[in-house]
């Protein structure tokens, strides 16, 4: 326990301080970016101001990954530098147990990695980036041109010129009712398709409808039962594509179901669904390998280890990134593509601290 203290007090103030320092430069830098288009609107330095305090959650996001990182090569560094490991390992402490407090902390933080980001940063990032185009007239319009989309598994096939976010009103619409065994059922086209939040479907503005009956087209007016089915929301046919990171969890997984209903490519977001989960484990990754290869330098122990440390961690992030592509393009599957990364640096840190001087 005496141990265990001695390490969370070399360690804390450290970590502190450098995840508050790295939060602050991300915030300064992201300023600093983006600080001539506030002179050149005009934008008060209050509102400037609020976007910073929107874009702090974002940073200590940011910021955790590297603070824990700084702080466990730099404590271990120290400690063997100051010959204060030699000591434990001399009293019958291997490295590993010593270390172990630092490997549990990092594994909760993990968690709450994930929660700052899914709870809290997402939301207050999402905020940001709209008063930011705000304040700086780059509004996107969620307007919609000559656009195709697949709904009930590709059973109902909408086509449509425009698309009016303000009215959530359709123009030109065309509408193919396929039966279960993707044969034609009916075509129906109408001038417009209005919205009706009410009755939650779409009602249409002058229509026709056309199918096939004893090798004929018949056209007639269109039977309630296919109107019923126009159940597809508004923001289906939106102009904008949702970015998986920038959302929480449950966003995340309903745009996927989405992607999957309408009959969407959908591996590149559910890889970067899983991600979400994966990427927080970067946090005992790190501290895994800094315990790993803390013990492989003779000579300029600090500064061996913590470049040691940085390029180990920049060789997961260069891994992940190879891998997420891989599932982006189908040639492993997106959980593969988010996790492998974790369980092989995982297995390389345990191979490291195995070979590590004790």
């Amino acid at each position: 326990m005496i141990l265990v203290k001695y390490l969370y007090k070399q360690f804390f103030p450290i970590l502190f301080g450098a995840i508050i320092l790295s939060a602050v430069v991300l915030n300064l830098v992201d300023l600093l970016m983006n600080l001539w288009r506030y002179i050149q609107n005009q934008v008060p330095a209050s509102e400037v101001f609020r976007i910073m305090l929107l874009y702090t959650p974002k940073t200590f996001w940011y910021a955790i990954p590297l603070g824990i990182l700084f702080a466990t090569s730099y404590t271990l560094s120290a400690l063997y530098a100051h010959n204060e490991l030699t000591a434990v390992f001399a009293s019958g402490v291997s490295l590993f147990r010593f270390t172990v407090p630092l490997l549990v902390l990092a594994f909760f933080m993990s968690f709450g990695l994930f929660f700052l980001d899914d709870k809290l940063a997402v939301n207050t990032y999402a905020r940001k980036q709209e008063l930011q185009n705000e304040l700086l007239n780059q509004q996107q319009t969620l307007d919609n041109n000559s656009l195709v989309i697949l709904a009930e598994g590709g059973n109902i096939i909408y086509k449509a010129s425009v698309y009016d976010n303000a009215q959530k009103r359709l123009y030109d619409v065309y509408l193919v009712f396929r039966n279960d065994d993707k044969t034609l059922g009916a075509v129906i086209h109408a001038d417009t398709a209005l919205w009706d939040e009410t009755a939650g479907h779409w009602r249409l503005q002058n229509a026709t409808q056309y199918a096939p009956r004893d090798e004929k087209i018949v056209m007639g007016a269109v039977l309630h039962d296919f109107i019923n089915r126009l159940t597809e929301p508004p923001e289906t046919f939106r102009n904008n594509v949702l970015s998986v990171e920038e959302v929480t969890a449950g966003e995340a997984k309903e745009y996927i179901e989405h992607l999957k209903r309408t009959g969407l490519p959908y591996n590149e977001a559910l890889s970067l669904y899983y991600k979400k989960f994966s990427f927080p484990f970067i946090v005992f990754i790190v501290v895994f390998l800094s315990i790993g290869l803390s013990g492989h330098a003779t000579k300029n122990v600090m500064l061996i280890s913590l470049a040691l440390s940085i390029g180990a961690a920049v060789a997961f992030y260069v891994t992940q990134m190879v891998t997420m592509l891989l599932a982006k393009f189908g040639y492993i599957s997106a959980f593969s593509g988010a996790w492998f990364p974790v369980f092989l640096f995982v297995v390389i840190s345990i191979v490291l601290l195995r070979f590590t001087r004790t």
